[in-house]
């Protein structure tokens, strides 16, 4: 008698609800109780517990991840004529900010082991910016992507060098660390997504904004809420609607206990998939003094052909799988104006970022993963190569 194995979810986190529904359920009928659905005590109490677990001085919640890198954007007066430096391979978010401020992007290629920011190209592309004059070298958004930190004390130092703003862009890596520092205490902000699939996710959106600077602080808490005062109706400055609800907030802090143990959790898959394919794929690279969050991983296949044939066979075996991402940013409709504007005398190519995108698989990764869920996966990959 054969027996169905399993299903294996590519985010559980019907796993995770189980383990603290009552805590969750309790915390939404405090706030029914309390009717404070908007800026109630219970995003006062997150902000304090995002702020002691990375270690920053100040946490502010917005409604999303997006928001998060908007109001700190915002905060610096970010606007047109001014050259926003970031990963051409990463989420839409991180780009979309900046136009939407009527700043202009300028994309960076990444390294091809991390998939972060490749330094070299960013100080290349600075210099360039410099050089035609037309932009002011104004931010570099550094991504962490995957859950691994970027090099943040070379990205701090090239943007002291050139007076720009450094913005940590940490939707995936919350609970990530480099040199025994969490993220959140690097650049001069920090951004969080609680999209329901991060390390720390609510269910629906939200976010927060880290930063160890008392004013960049409170002026987060003013931009989050239509640029008010001291007053609700003392407006000092335009603002936006960009606050974390009460019912988010109280599921966050449900799952904060948790959270300690899921990174731990996550490491493990991440040893057992590297245990299983390491040498037989490119498998994710963690440099010296980087601790990452794992909260997607992703493999290199060894070609563009090899993405379709080894989905196939994943899907055939009942393990799903996911391409984060299949178009650099550069190739977007939406972004290849800008590109072309960024640096008008013959921008470098972004071949990595290129490249990465043909080849790039995320497998299932969460801290429910079993160790012959991980065996699964990998059997089903290799057996398509």
């Amino acid at each position: 008698m054969t027996t169905t194995p399993r299903p294996i979810a590519f985010f559980d986190m019907k796993a995770q609800q189980a383990l603290i529904r009552a805590e969750i359920d309790a915390g939404i009928a405090r706030i029914l109780d309390h009717g404070r659905f908007i800026q109630g005590p219970e995003v006062d109490a997150i902000e304090a517990k995002l702020a002691g677990f990375a270690g920053a001085a100040h946490a502010v919640g917005v409604s999303s991840g997006t928001d998060a890198l908007q109001i700190a954007m915002m905060a610096e007066g970010i606007g047109p004529g001014d050259a926003v430096f970031l990963p051409a391979f990463t989420y839409t978010a991180t780009a979309e900010v900046p136009l939407v401020l009527g700043a202009t992007p300028v994309f960076v290629d990444v390294d091809p082991a991390t998939f972060n920011l490749d330094l070299e190209d960013l100080a290349r592309r600075v210099a360039l910016v410099e050089k035609e004059g037309r932009l002011r070298p104004r931010a570099v958004i550094g991504v962490d992507l995957y859950g691994l930190p970027a090099n943040w004390p070379a990205i701090e130092g090239l943007c002291e060098k050139h007076g720009m703003f450094a913005l940590d862009d940490a939707a995936q890596a919350f609970g990530g660390a480099l040199h025994g520092r969490r993220l959140g205490t690097f650049a001069h902000a920090t951004a969080l997504s609680f999209y329901p699939t991060k390390t720390l996710g609510c269910y629906g959106d939200g976010g927060a904004i880290l930063t160890n600077d008392p004013e960049r602080a409170e002026l987060y808490g003013s931009l989050r809420t239509h640029g008010e005062g001291r007053s609700r109706y003392e407006v000092l400055r335009t603002g936006m609607n960009g606050r974390l609800d009460s019912i988010q907030a109280a599921i966050l802090l449900a799952k904060m206990p948790l959270l300690e143990g899921e990174l731990r959790a996550r490491r493990q898959a991440a040893a057992w998939y590297q245990a299983a394919l390491g040498g037989r794929v490119a498998t994710p690279q963690v440099g010296p003094g980087a601790e990452s969050a794992w909260g997607i991983y992703t493999i290199l296949l060894p070609d563009a052909a090899a993405r379709p044939r080894v989905q196939a066979a994943m899907q055939a075996a009942g393990v799903p799988s996911a391409v984060y991402y299949p178009k650099p940013l550069h190739h977007q409709p939406a972004y290849r104006a800008a590109h072309a504007a960024g640096i008008e005398a013959g921008a470098p190519p972004l071949p990595v970022s290129e490249d990465i995108c043909q080849r790039c698989l995320s497998l299932p990764m969460h801290p429910y993963l079993t160790e012959g869920d991980v065996a699964r996966v990998a059997a089903a990959v290799l057996g398509a190569l």
